[in-house]
């Protein structure tokens, strides 16, 4: 990794149900994703300095995106990925459910349309859904499904 790489931290929540372990997932808002579905699919995280210890950003960024303080539980580690576009995501397990009504999503604001001088506002992510990995897998940014690997070596 280089020194101007970003890093993001996360939490994946996941659950046991009759139907055996789903996690949550958030669909990432914005003008880019809008019309996708496949890859557009992403652990709830954000980026944090260096300074940061990468825990205490990924729970403060679960907290900013769902809206939704993280939930106790012993976590996980499921260790770091680099994603394509260089970025490093770190990301801890918790057995955890929640509702996802409840979620009032963070915002940020961009350009929109480029070049238009227009400043909006989007969702961090516009919705969250419990999946299956088998359902999850083809939805999620694709360096991200190795989290869904490793998780599985915890949950059987």
């Amino acid at each position: 990794m280089t020194a101007t790489a970003k890093r993001s931290a996360g939490l994946l929540l996941f659950r046991r149900t009759d139907h055996g372990v789903e996690v949550l997932l958030g669909h990432m808002g914005g003008p880019f994703f809008s019309r996708r579905d496949a890859g557009a699919w992403t652990v709830p995280k954000g980026e944090y300095e260096p300074d940061e210890p990468a825990w205490d950003a990924a729970r403060r960024e679960f907290q900013e995106e769902l809206g939704l303080p993280p939930p106790d539980g012993d976590p996980i580690p499921l260790g770091e990925v680099t994603q394509t576009n260089r970025k490093v995501v770190t990301v801890w397990a918790i057995e955890a459910d929640l509702d996802v009504k409840t979620m009032i999503p963070g915002t940020f604001t961009m350009e929109w349309p480029p070049g238009s001088g227009r400043v909006q506002e989007f969702p961090e992510l516009d919705r969250v859904e419990w999946l299956s990995p088998a359902r999850a897998r083809p939805l999620l940014v694709k360096a991200q499904t190795t989290f869904l690997d490793r998780l599985e070596g915890h949950t059987g």
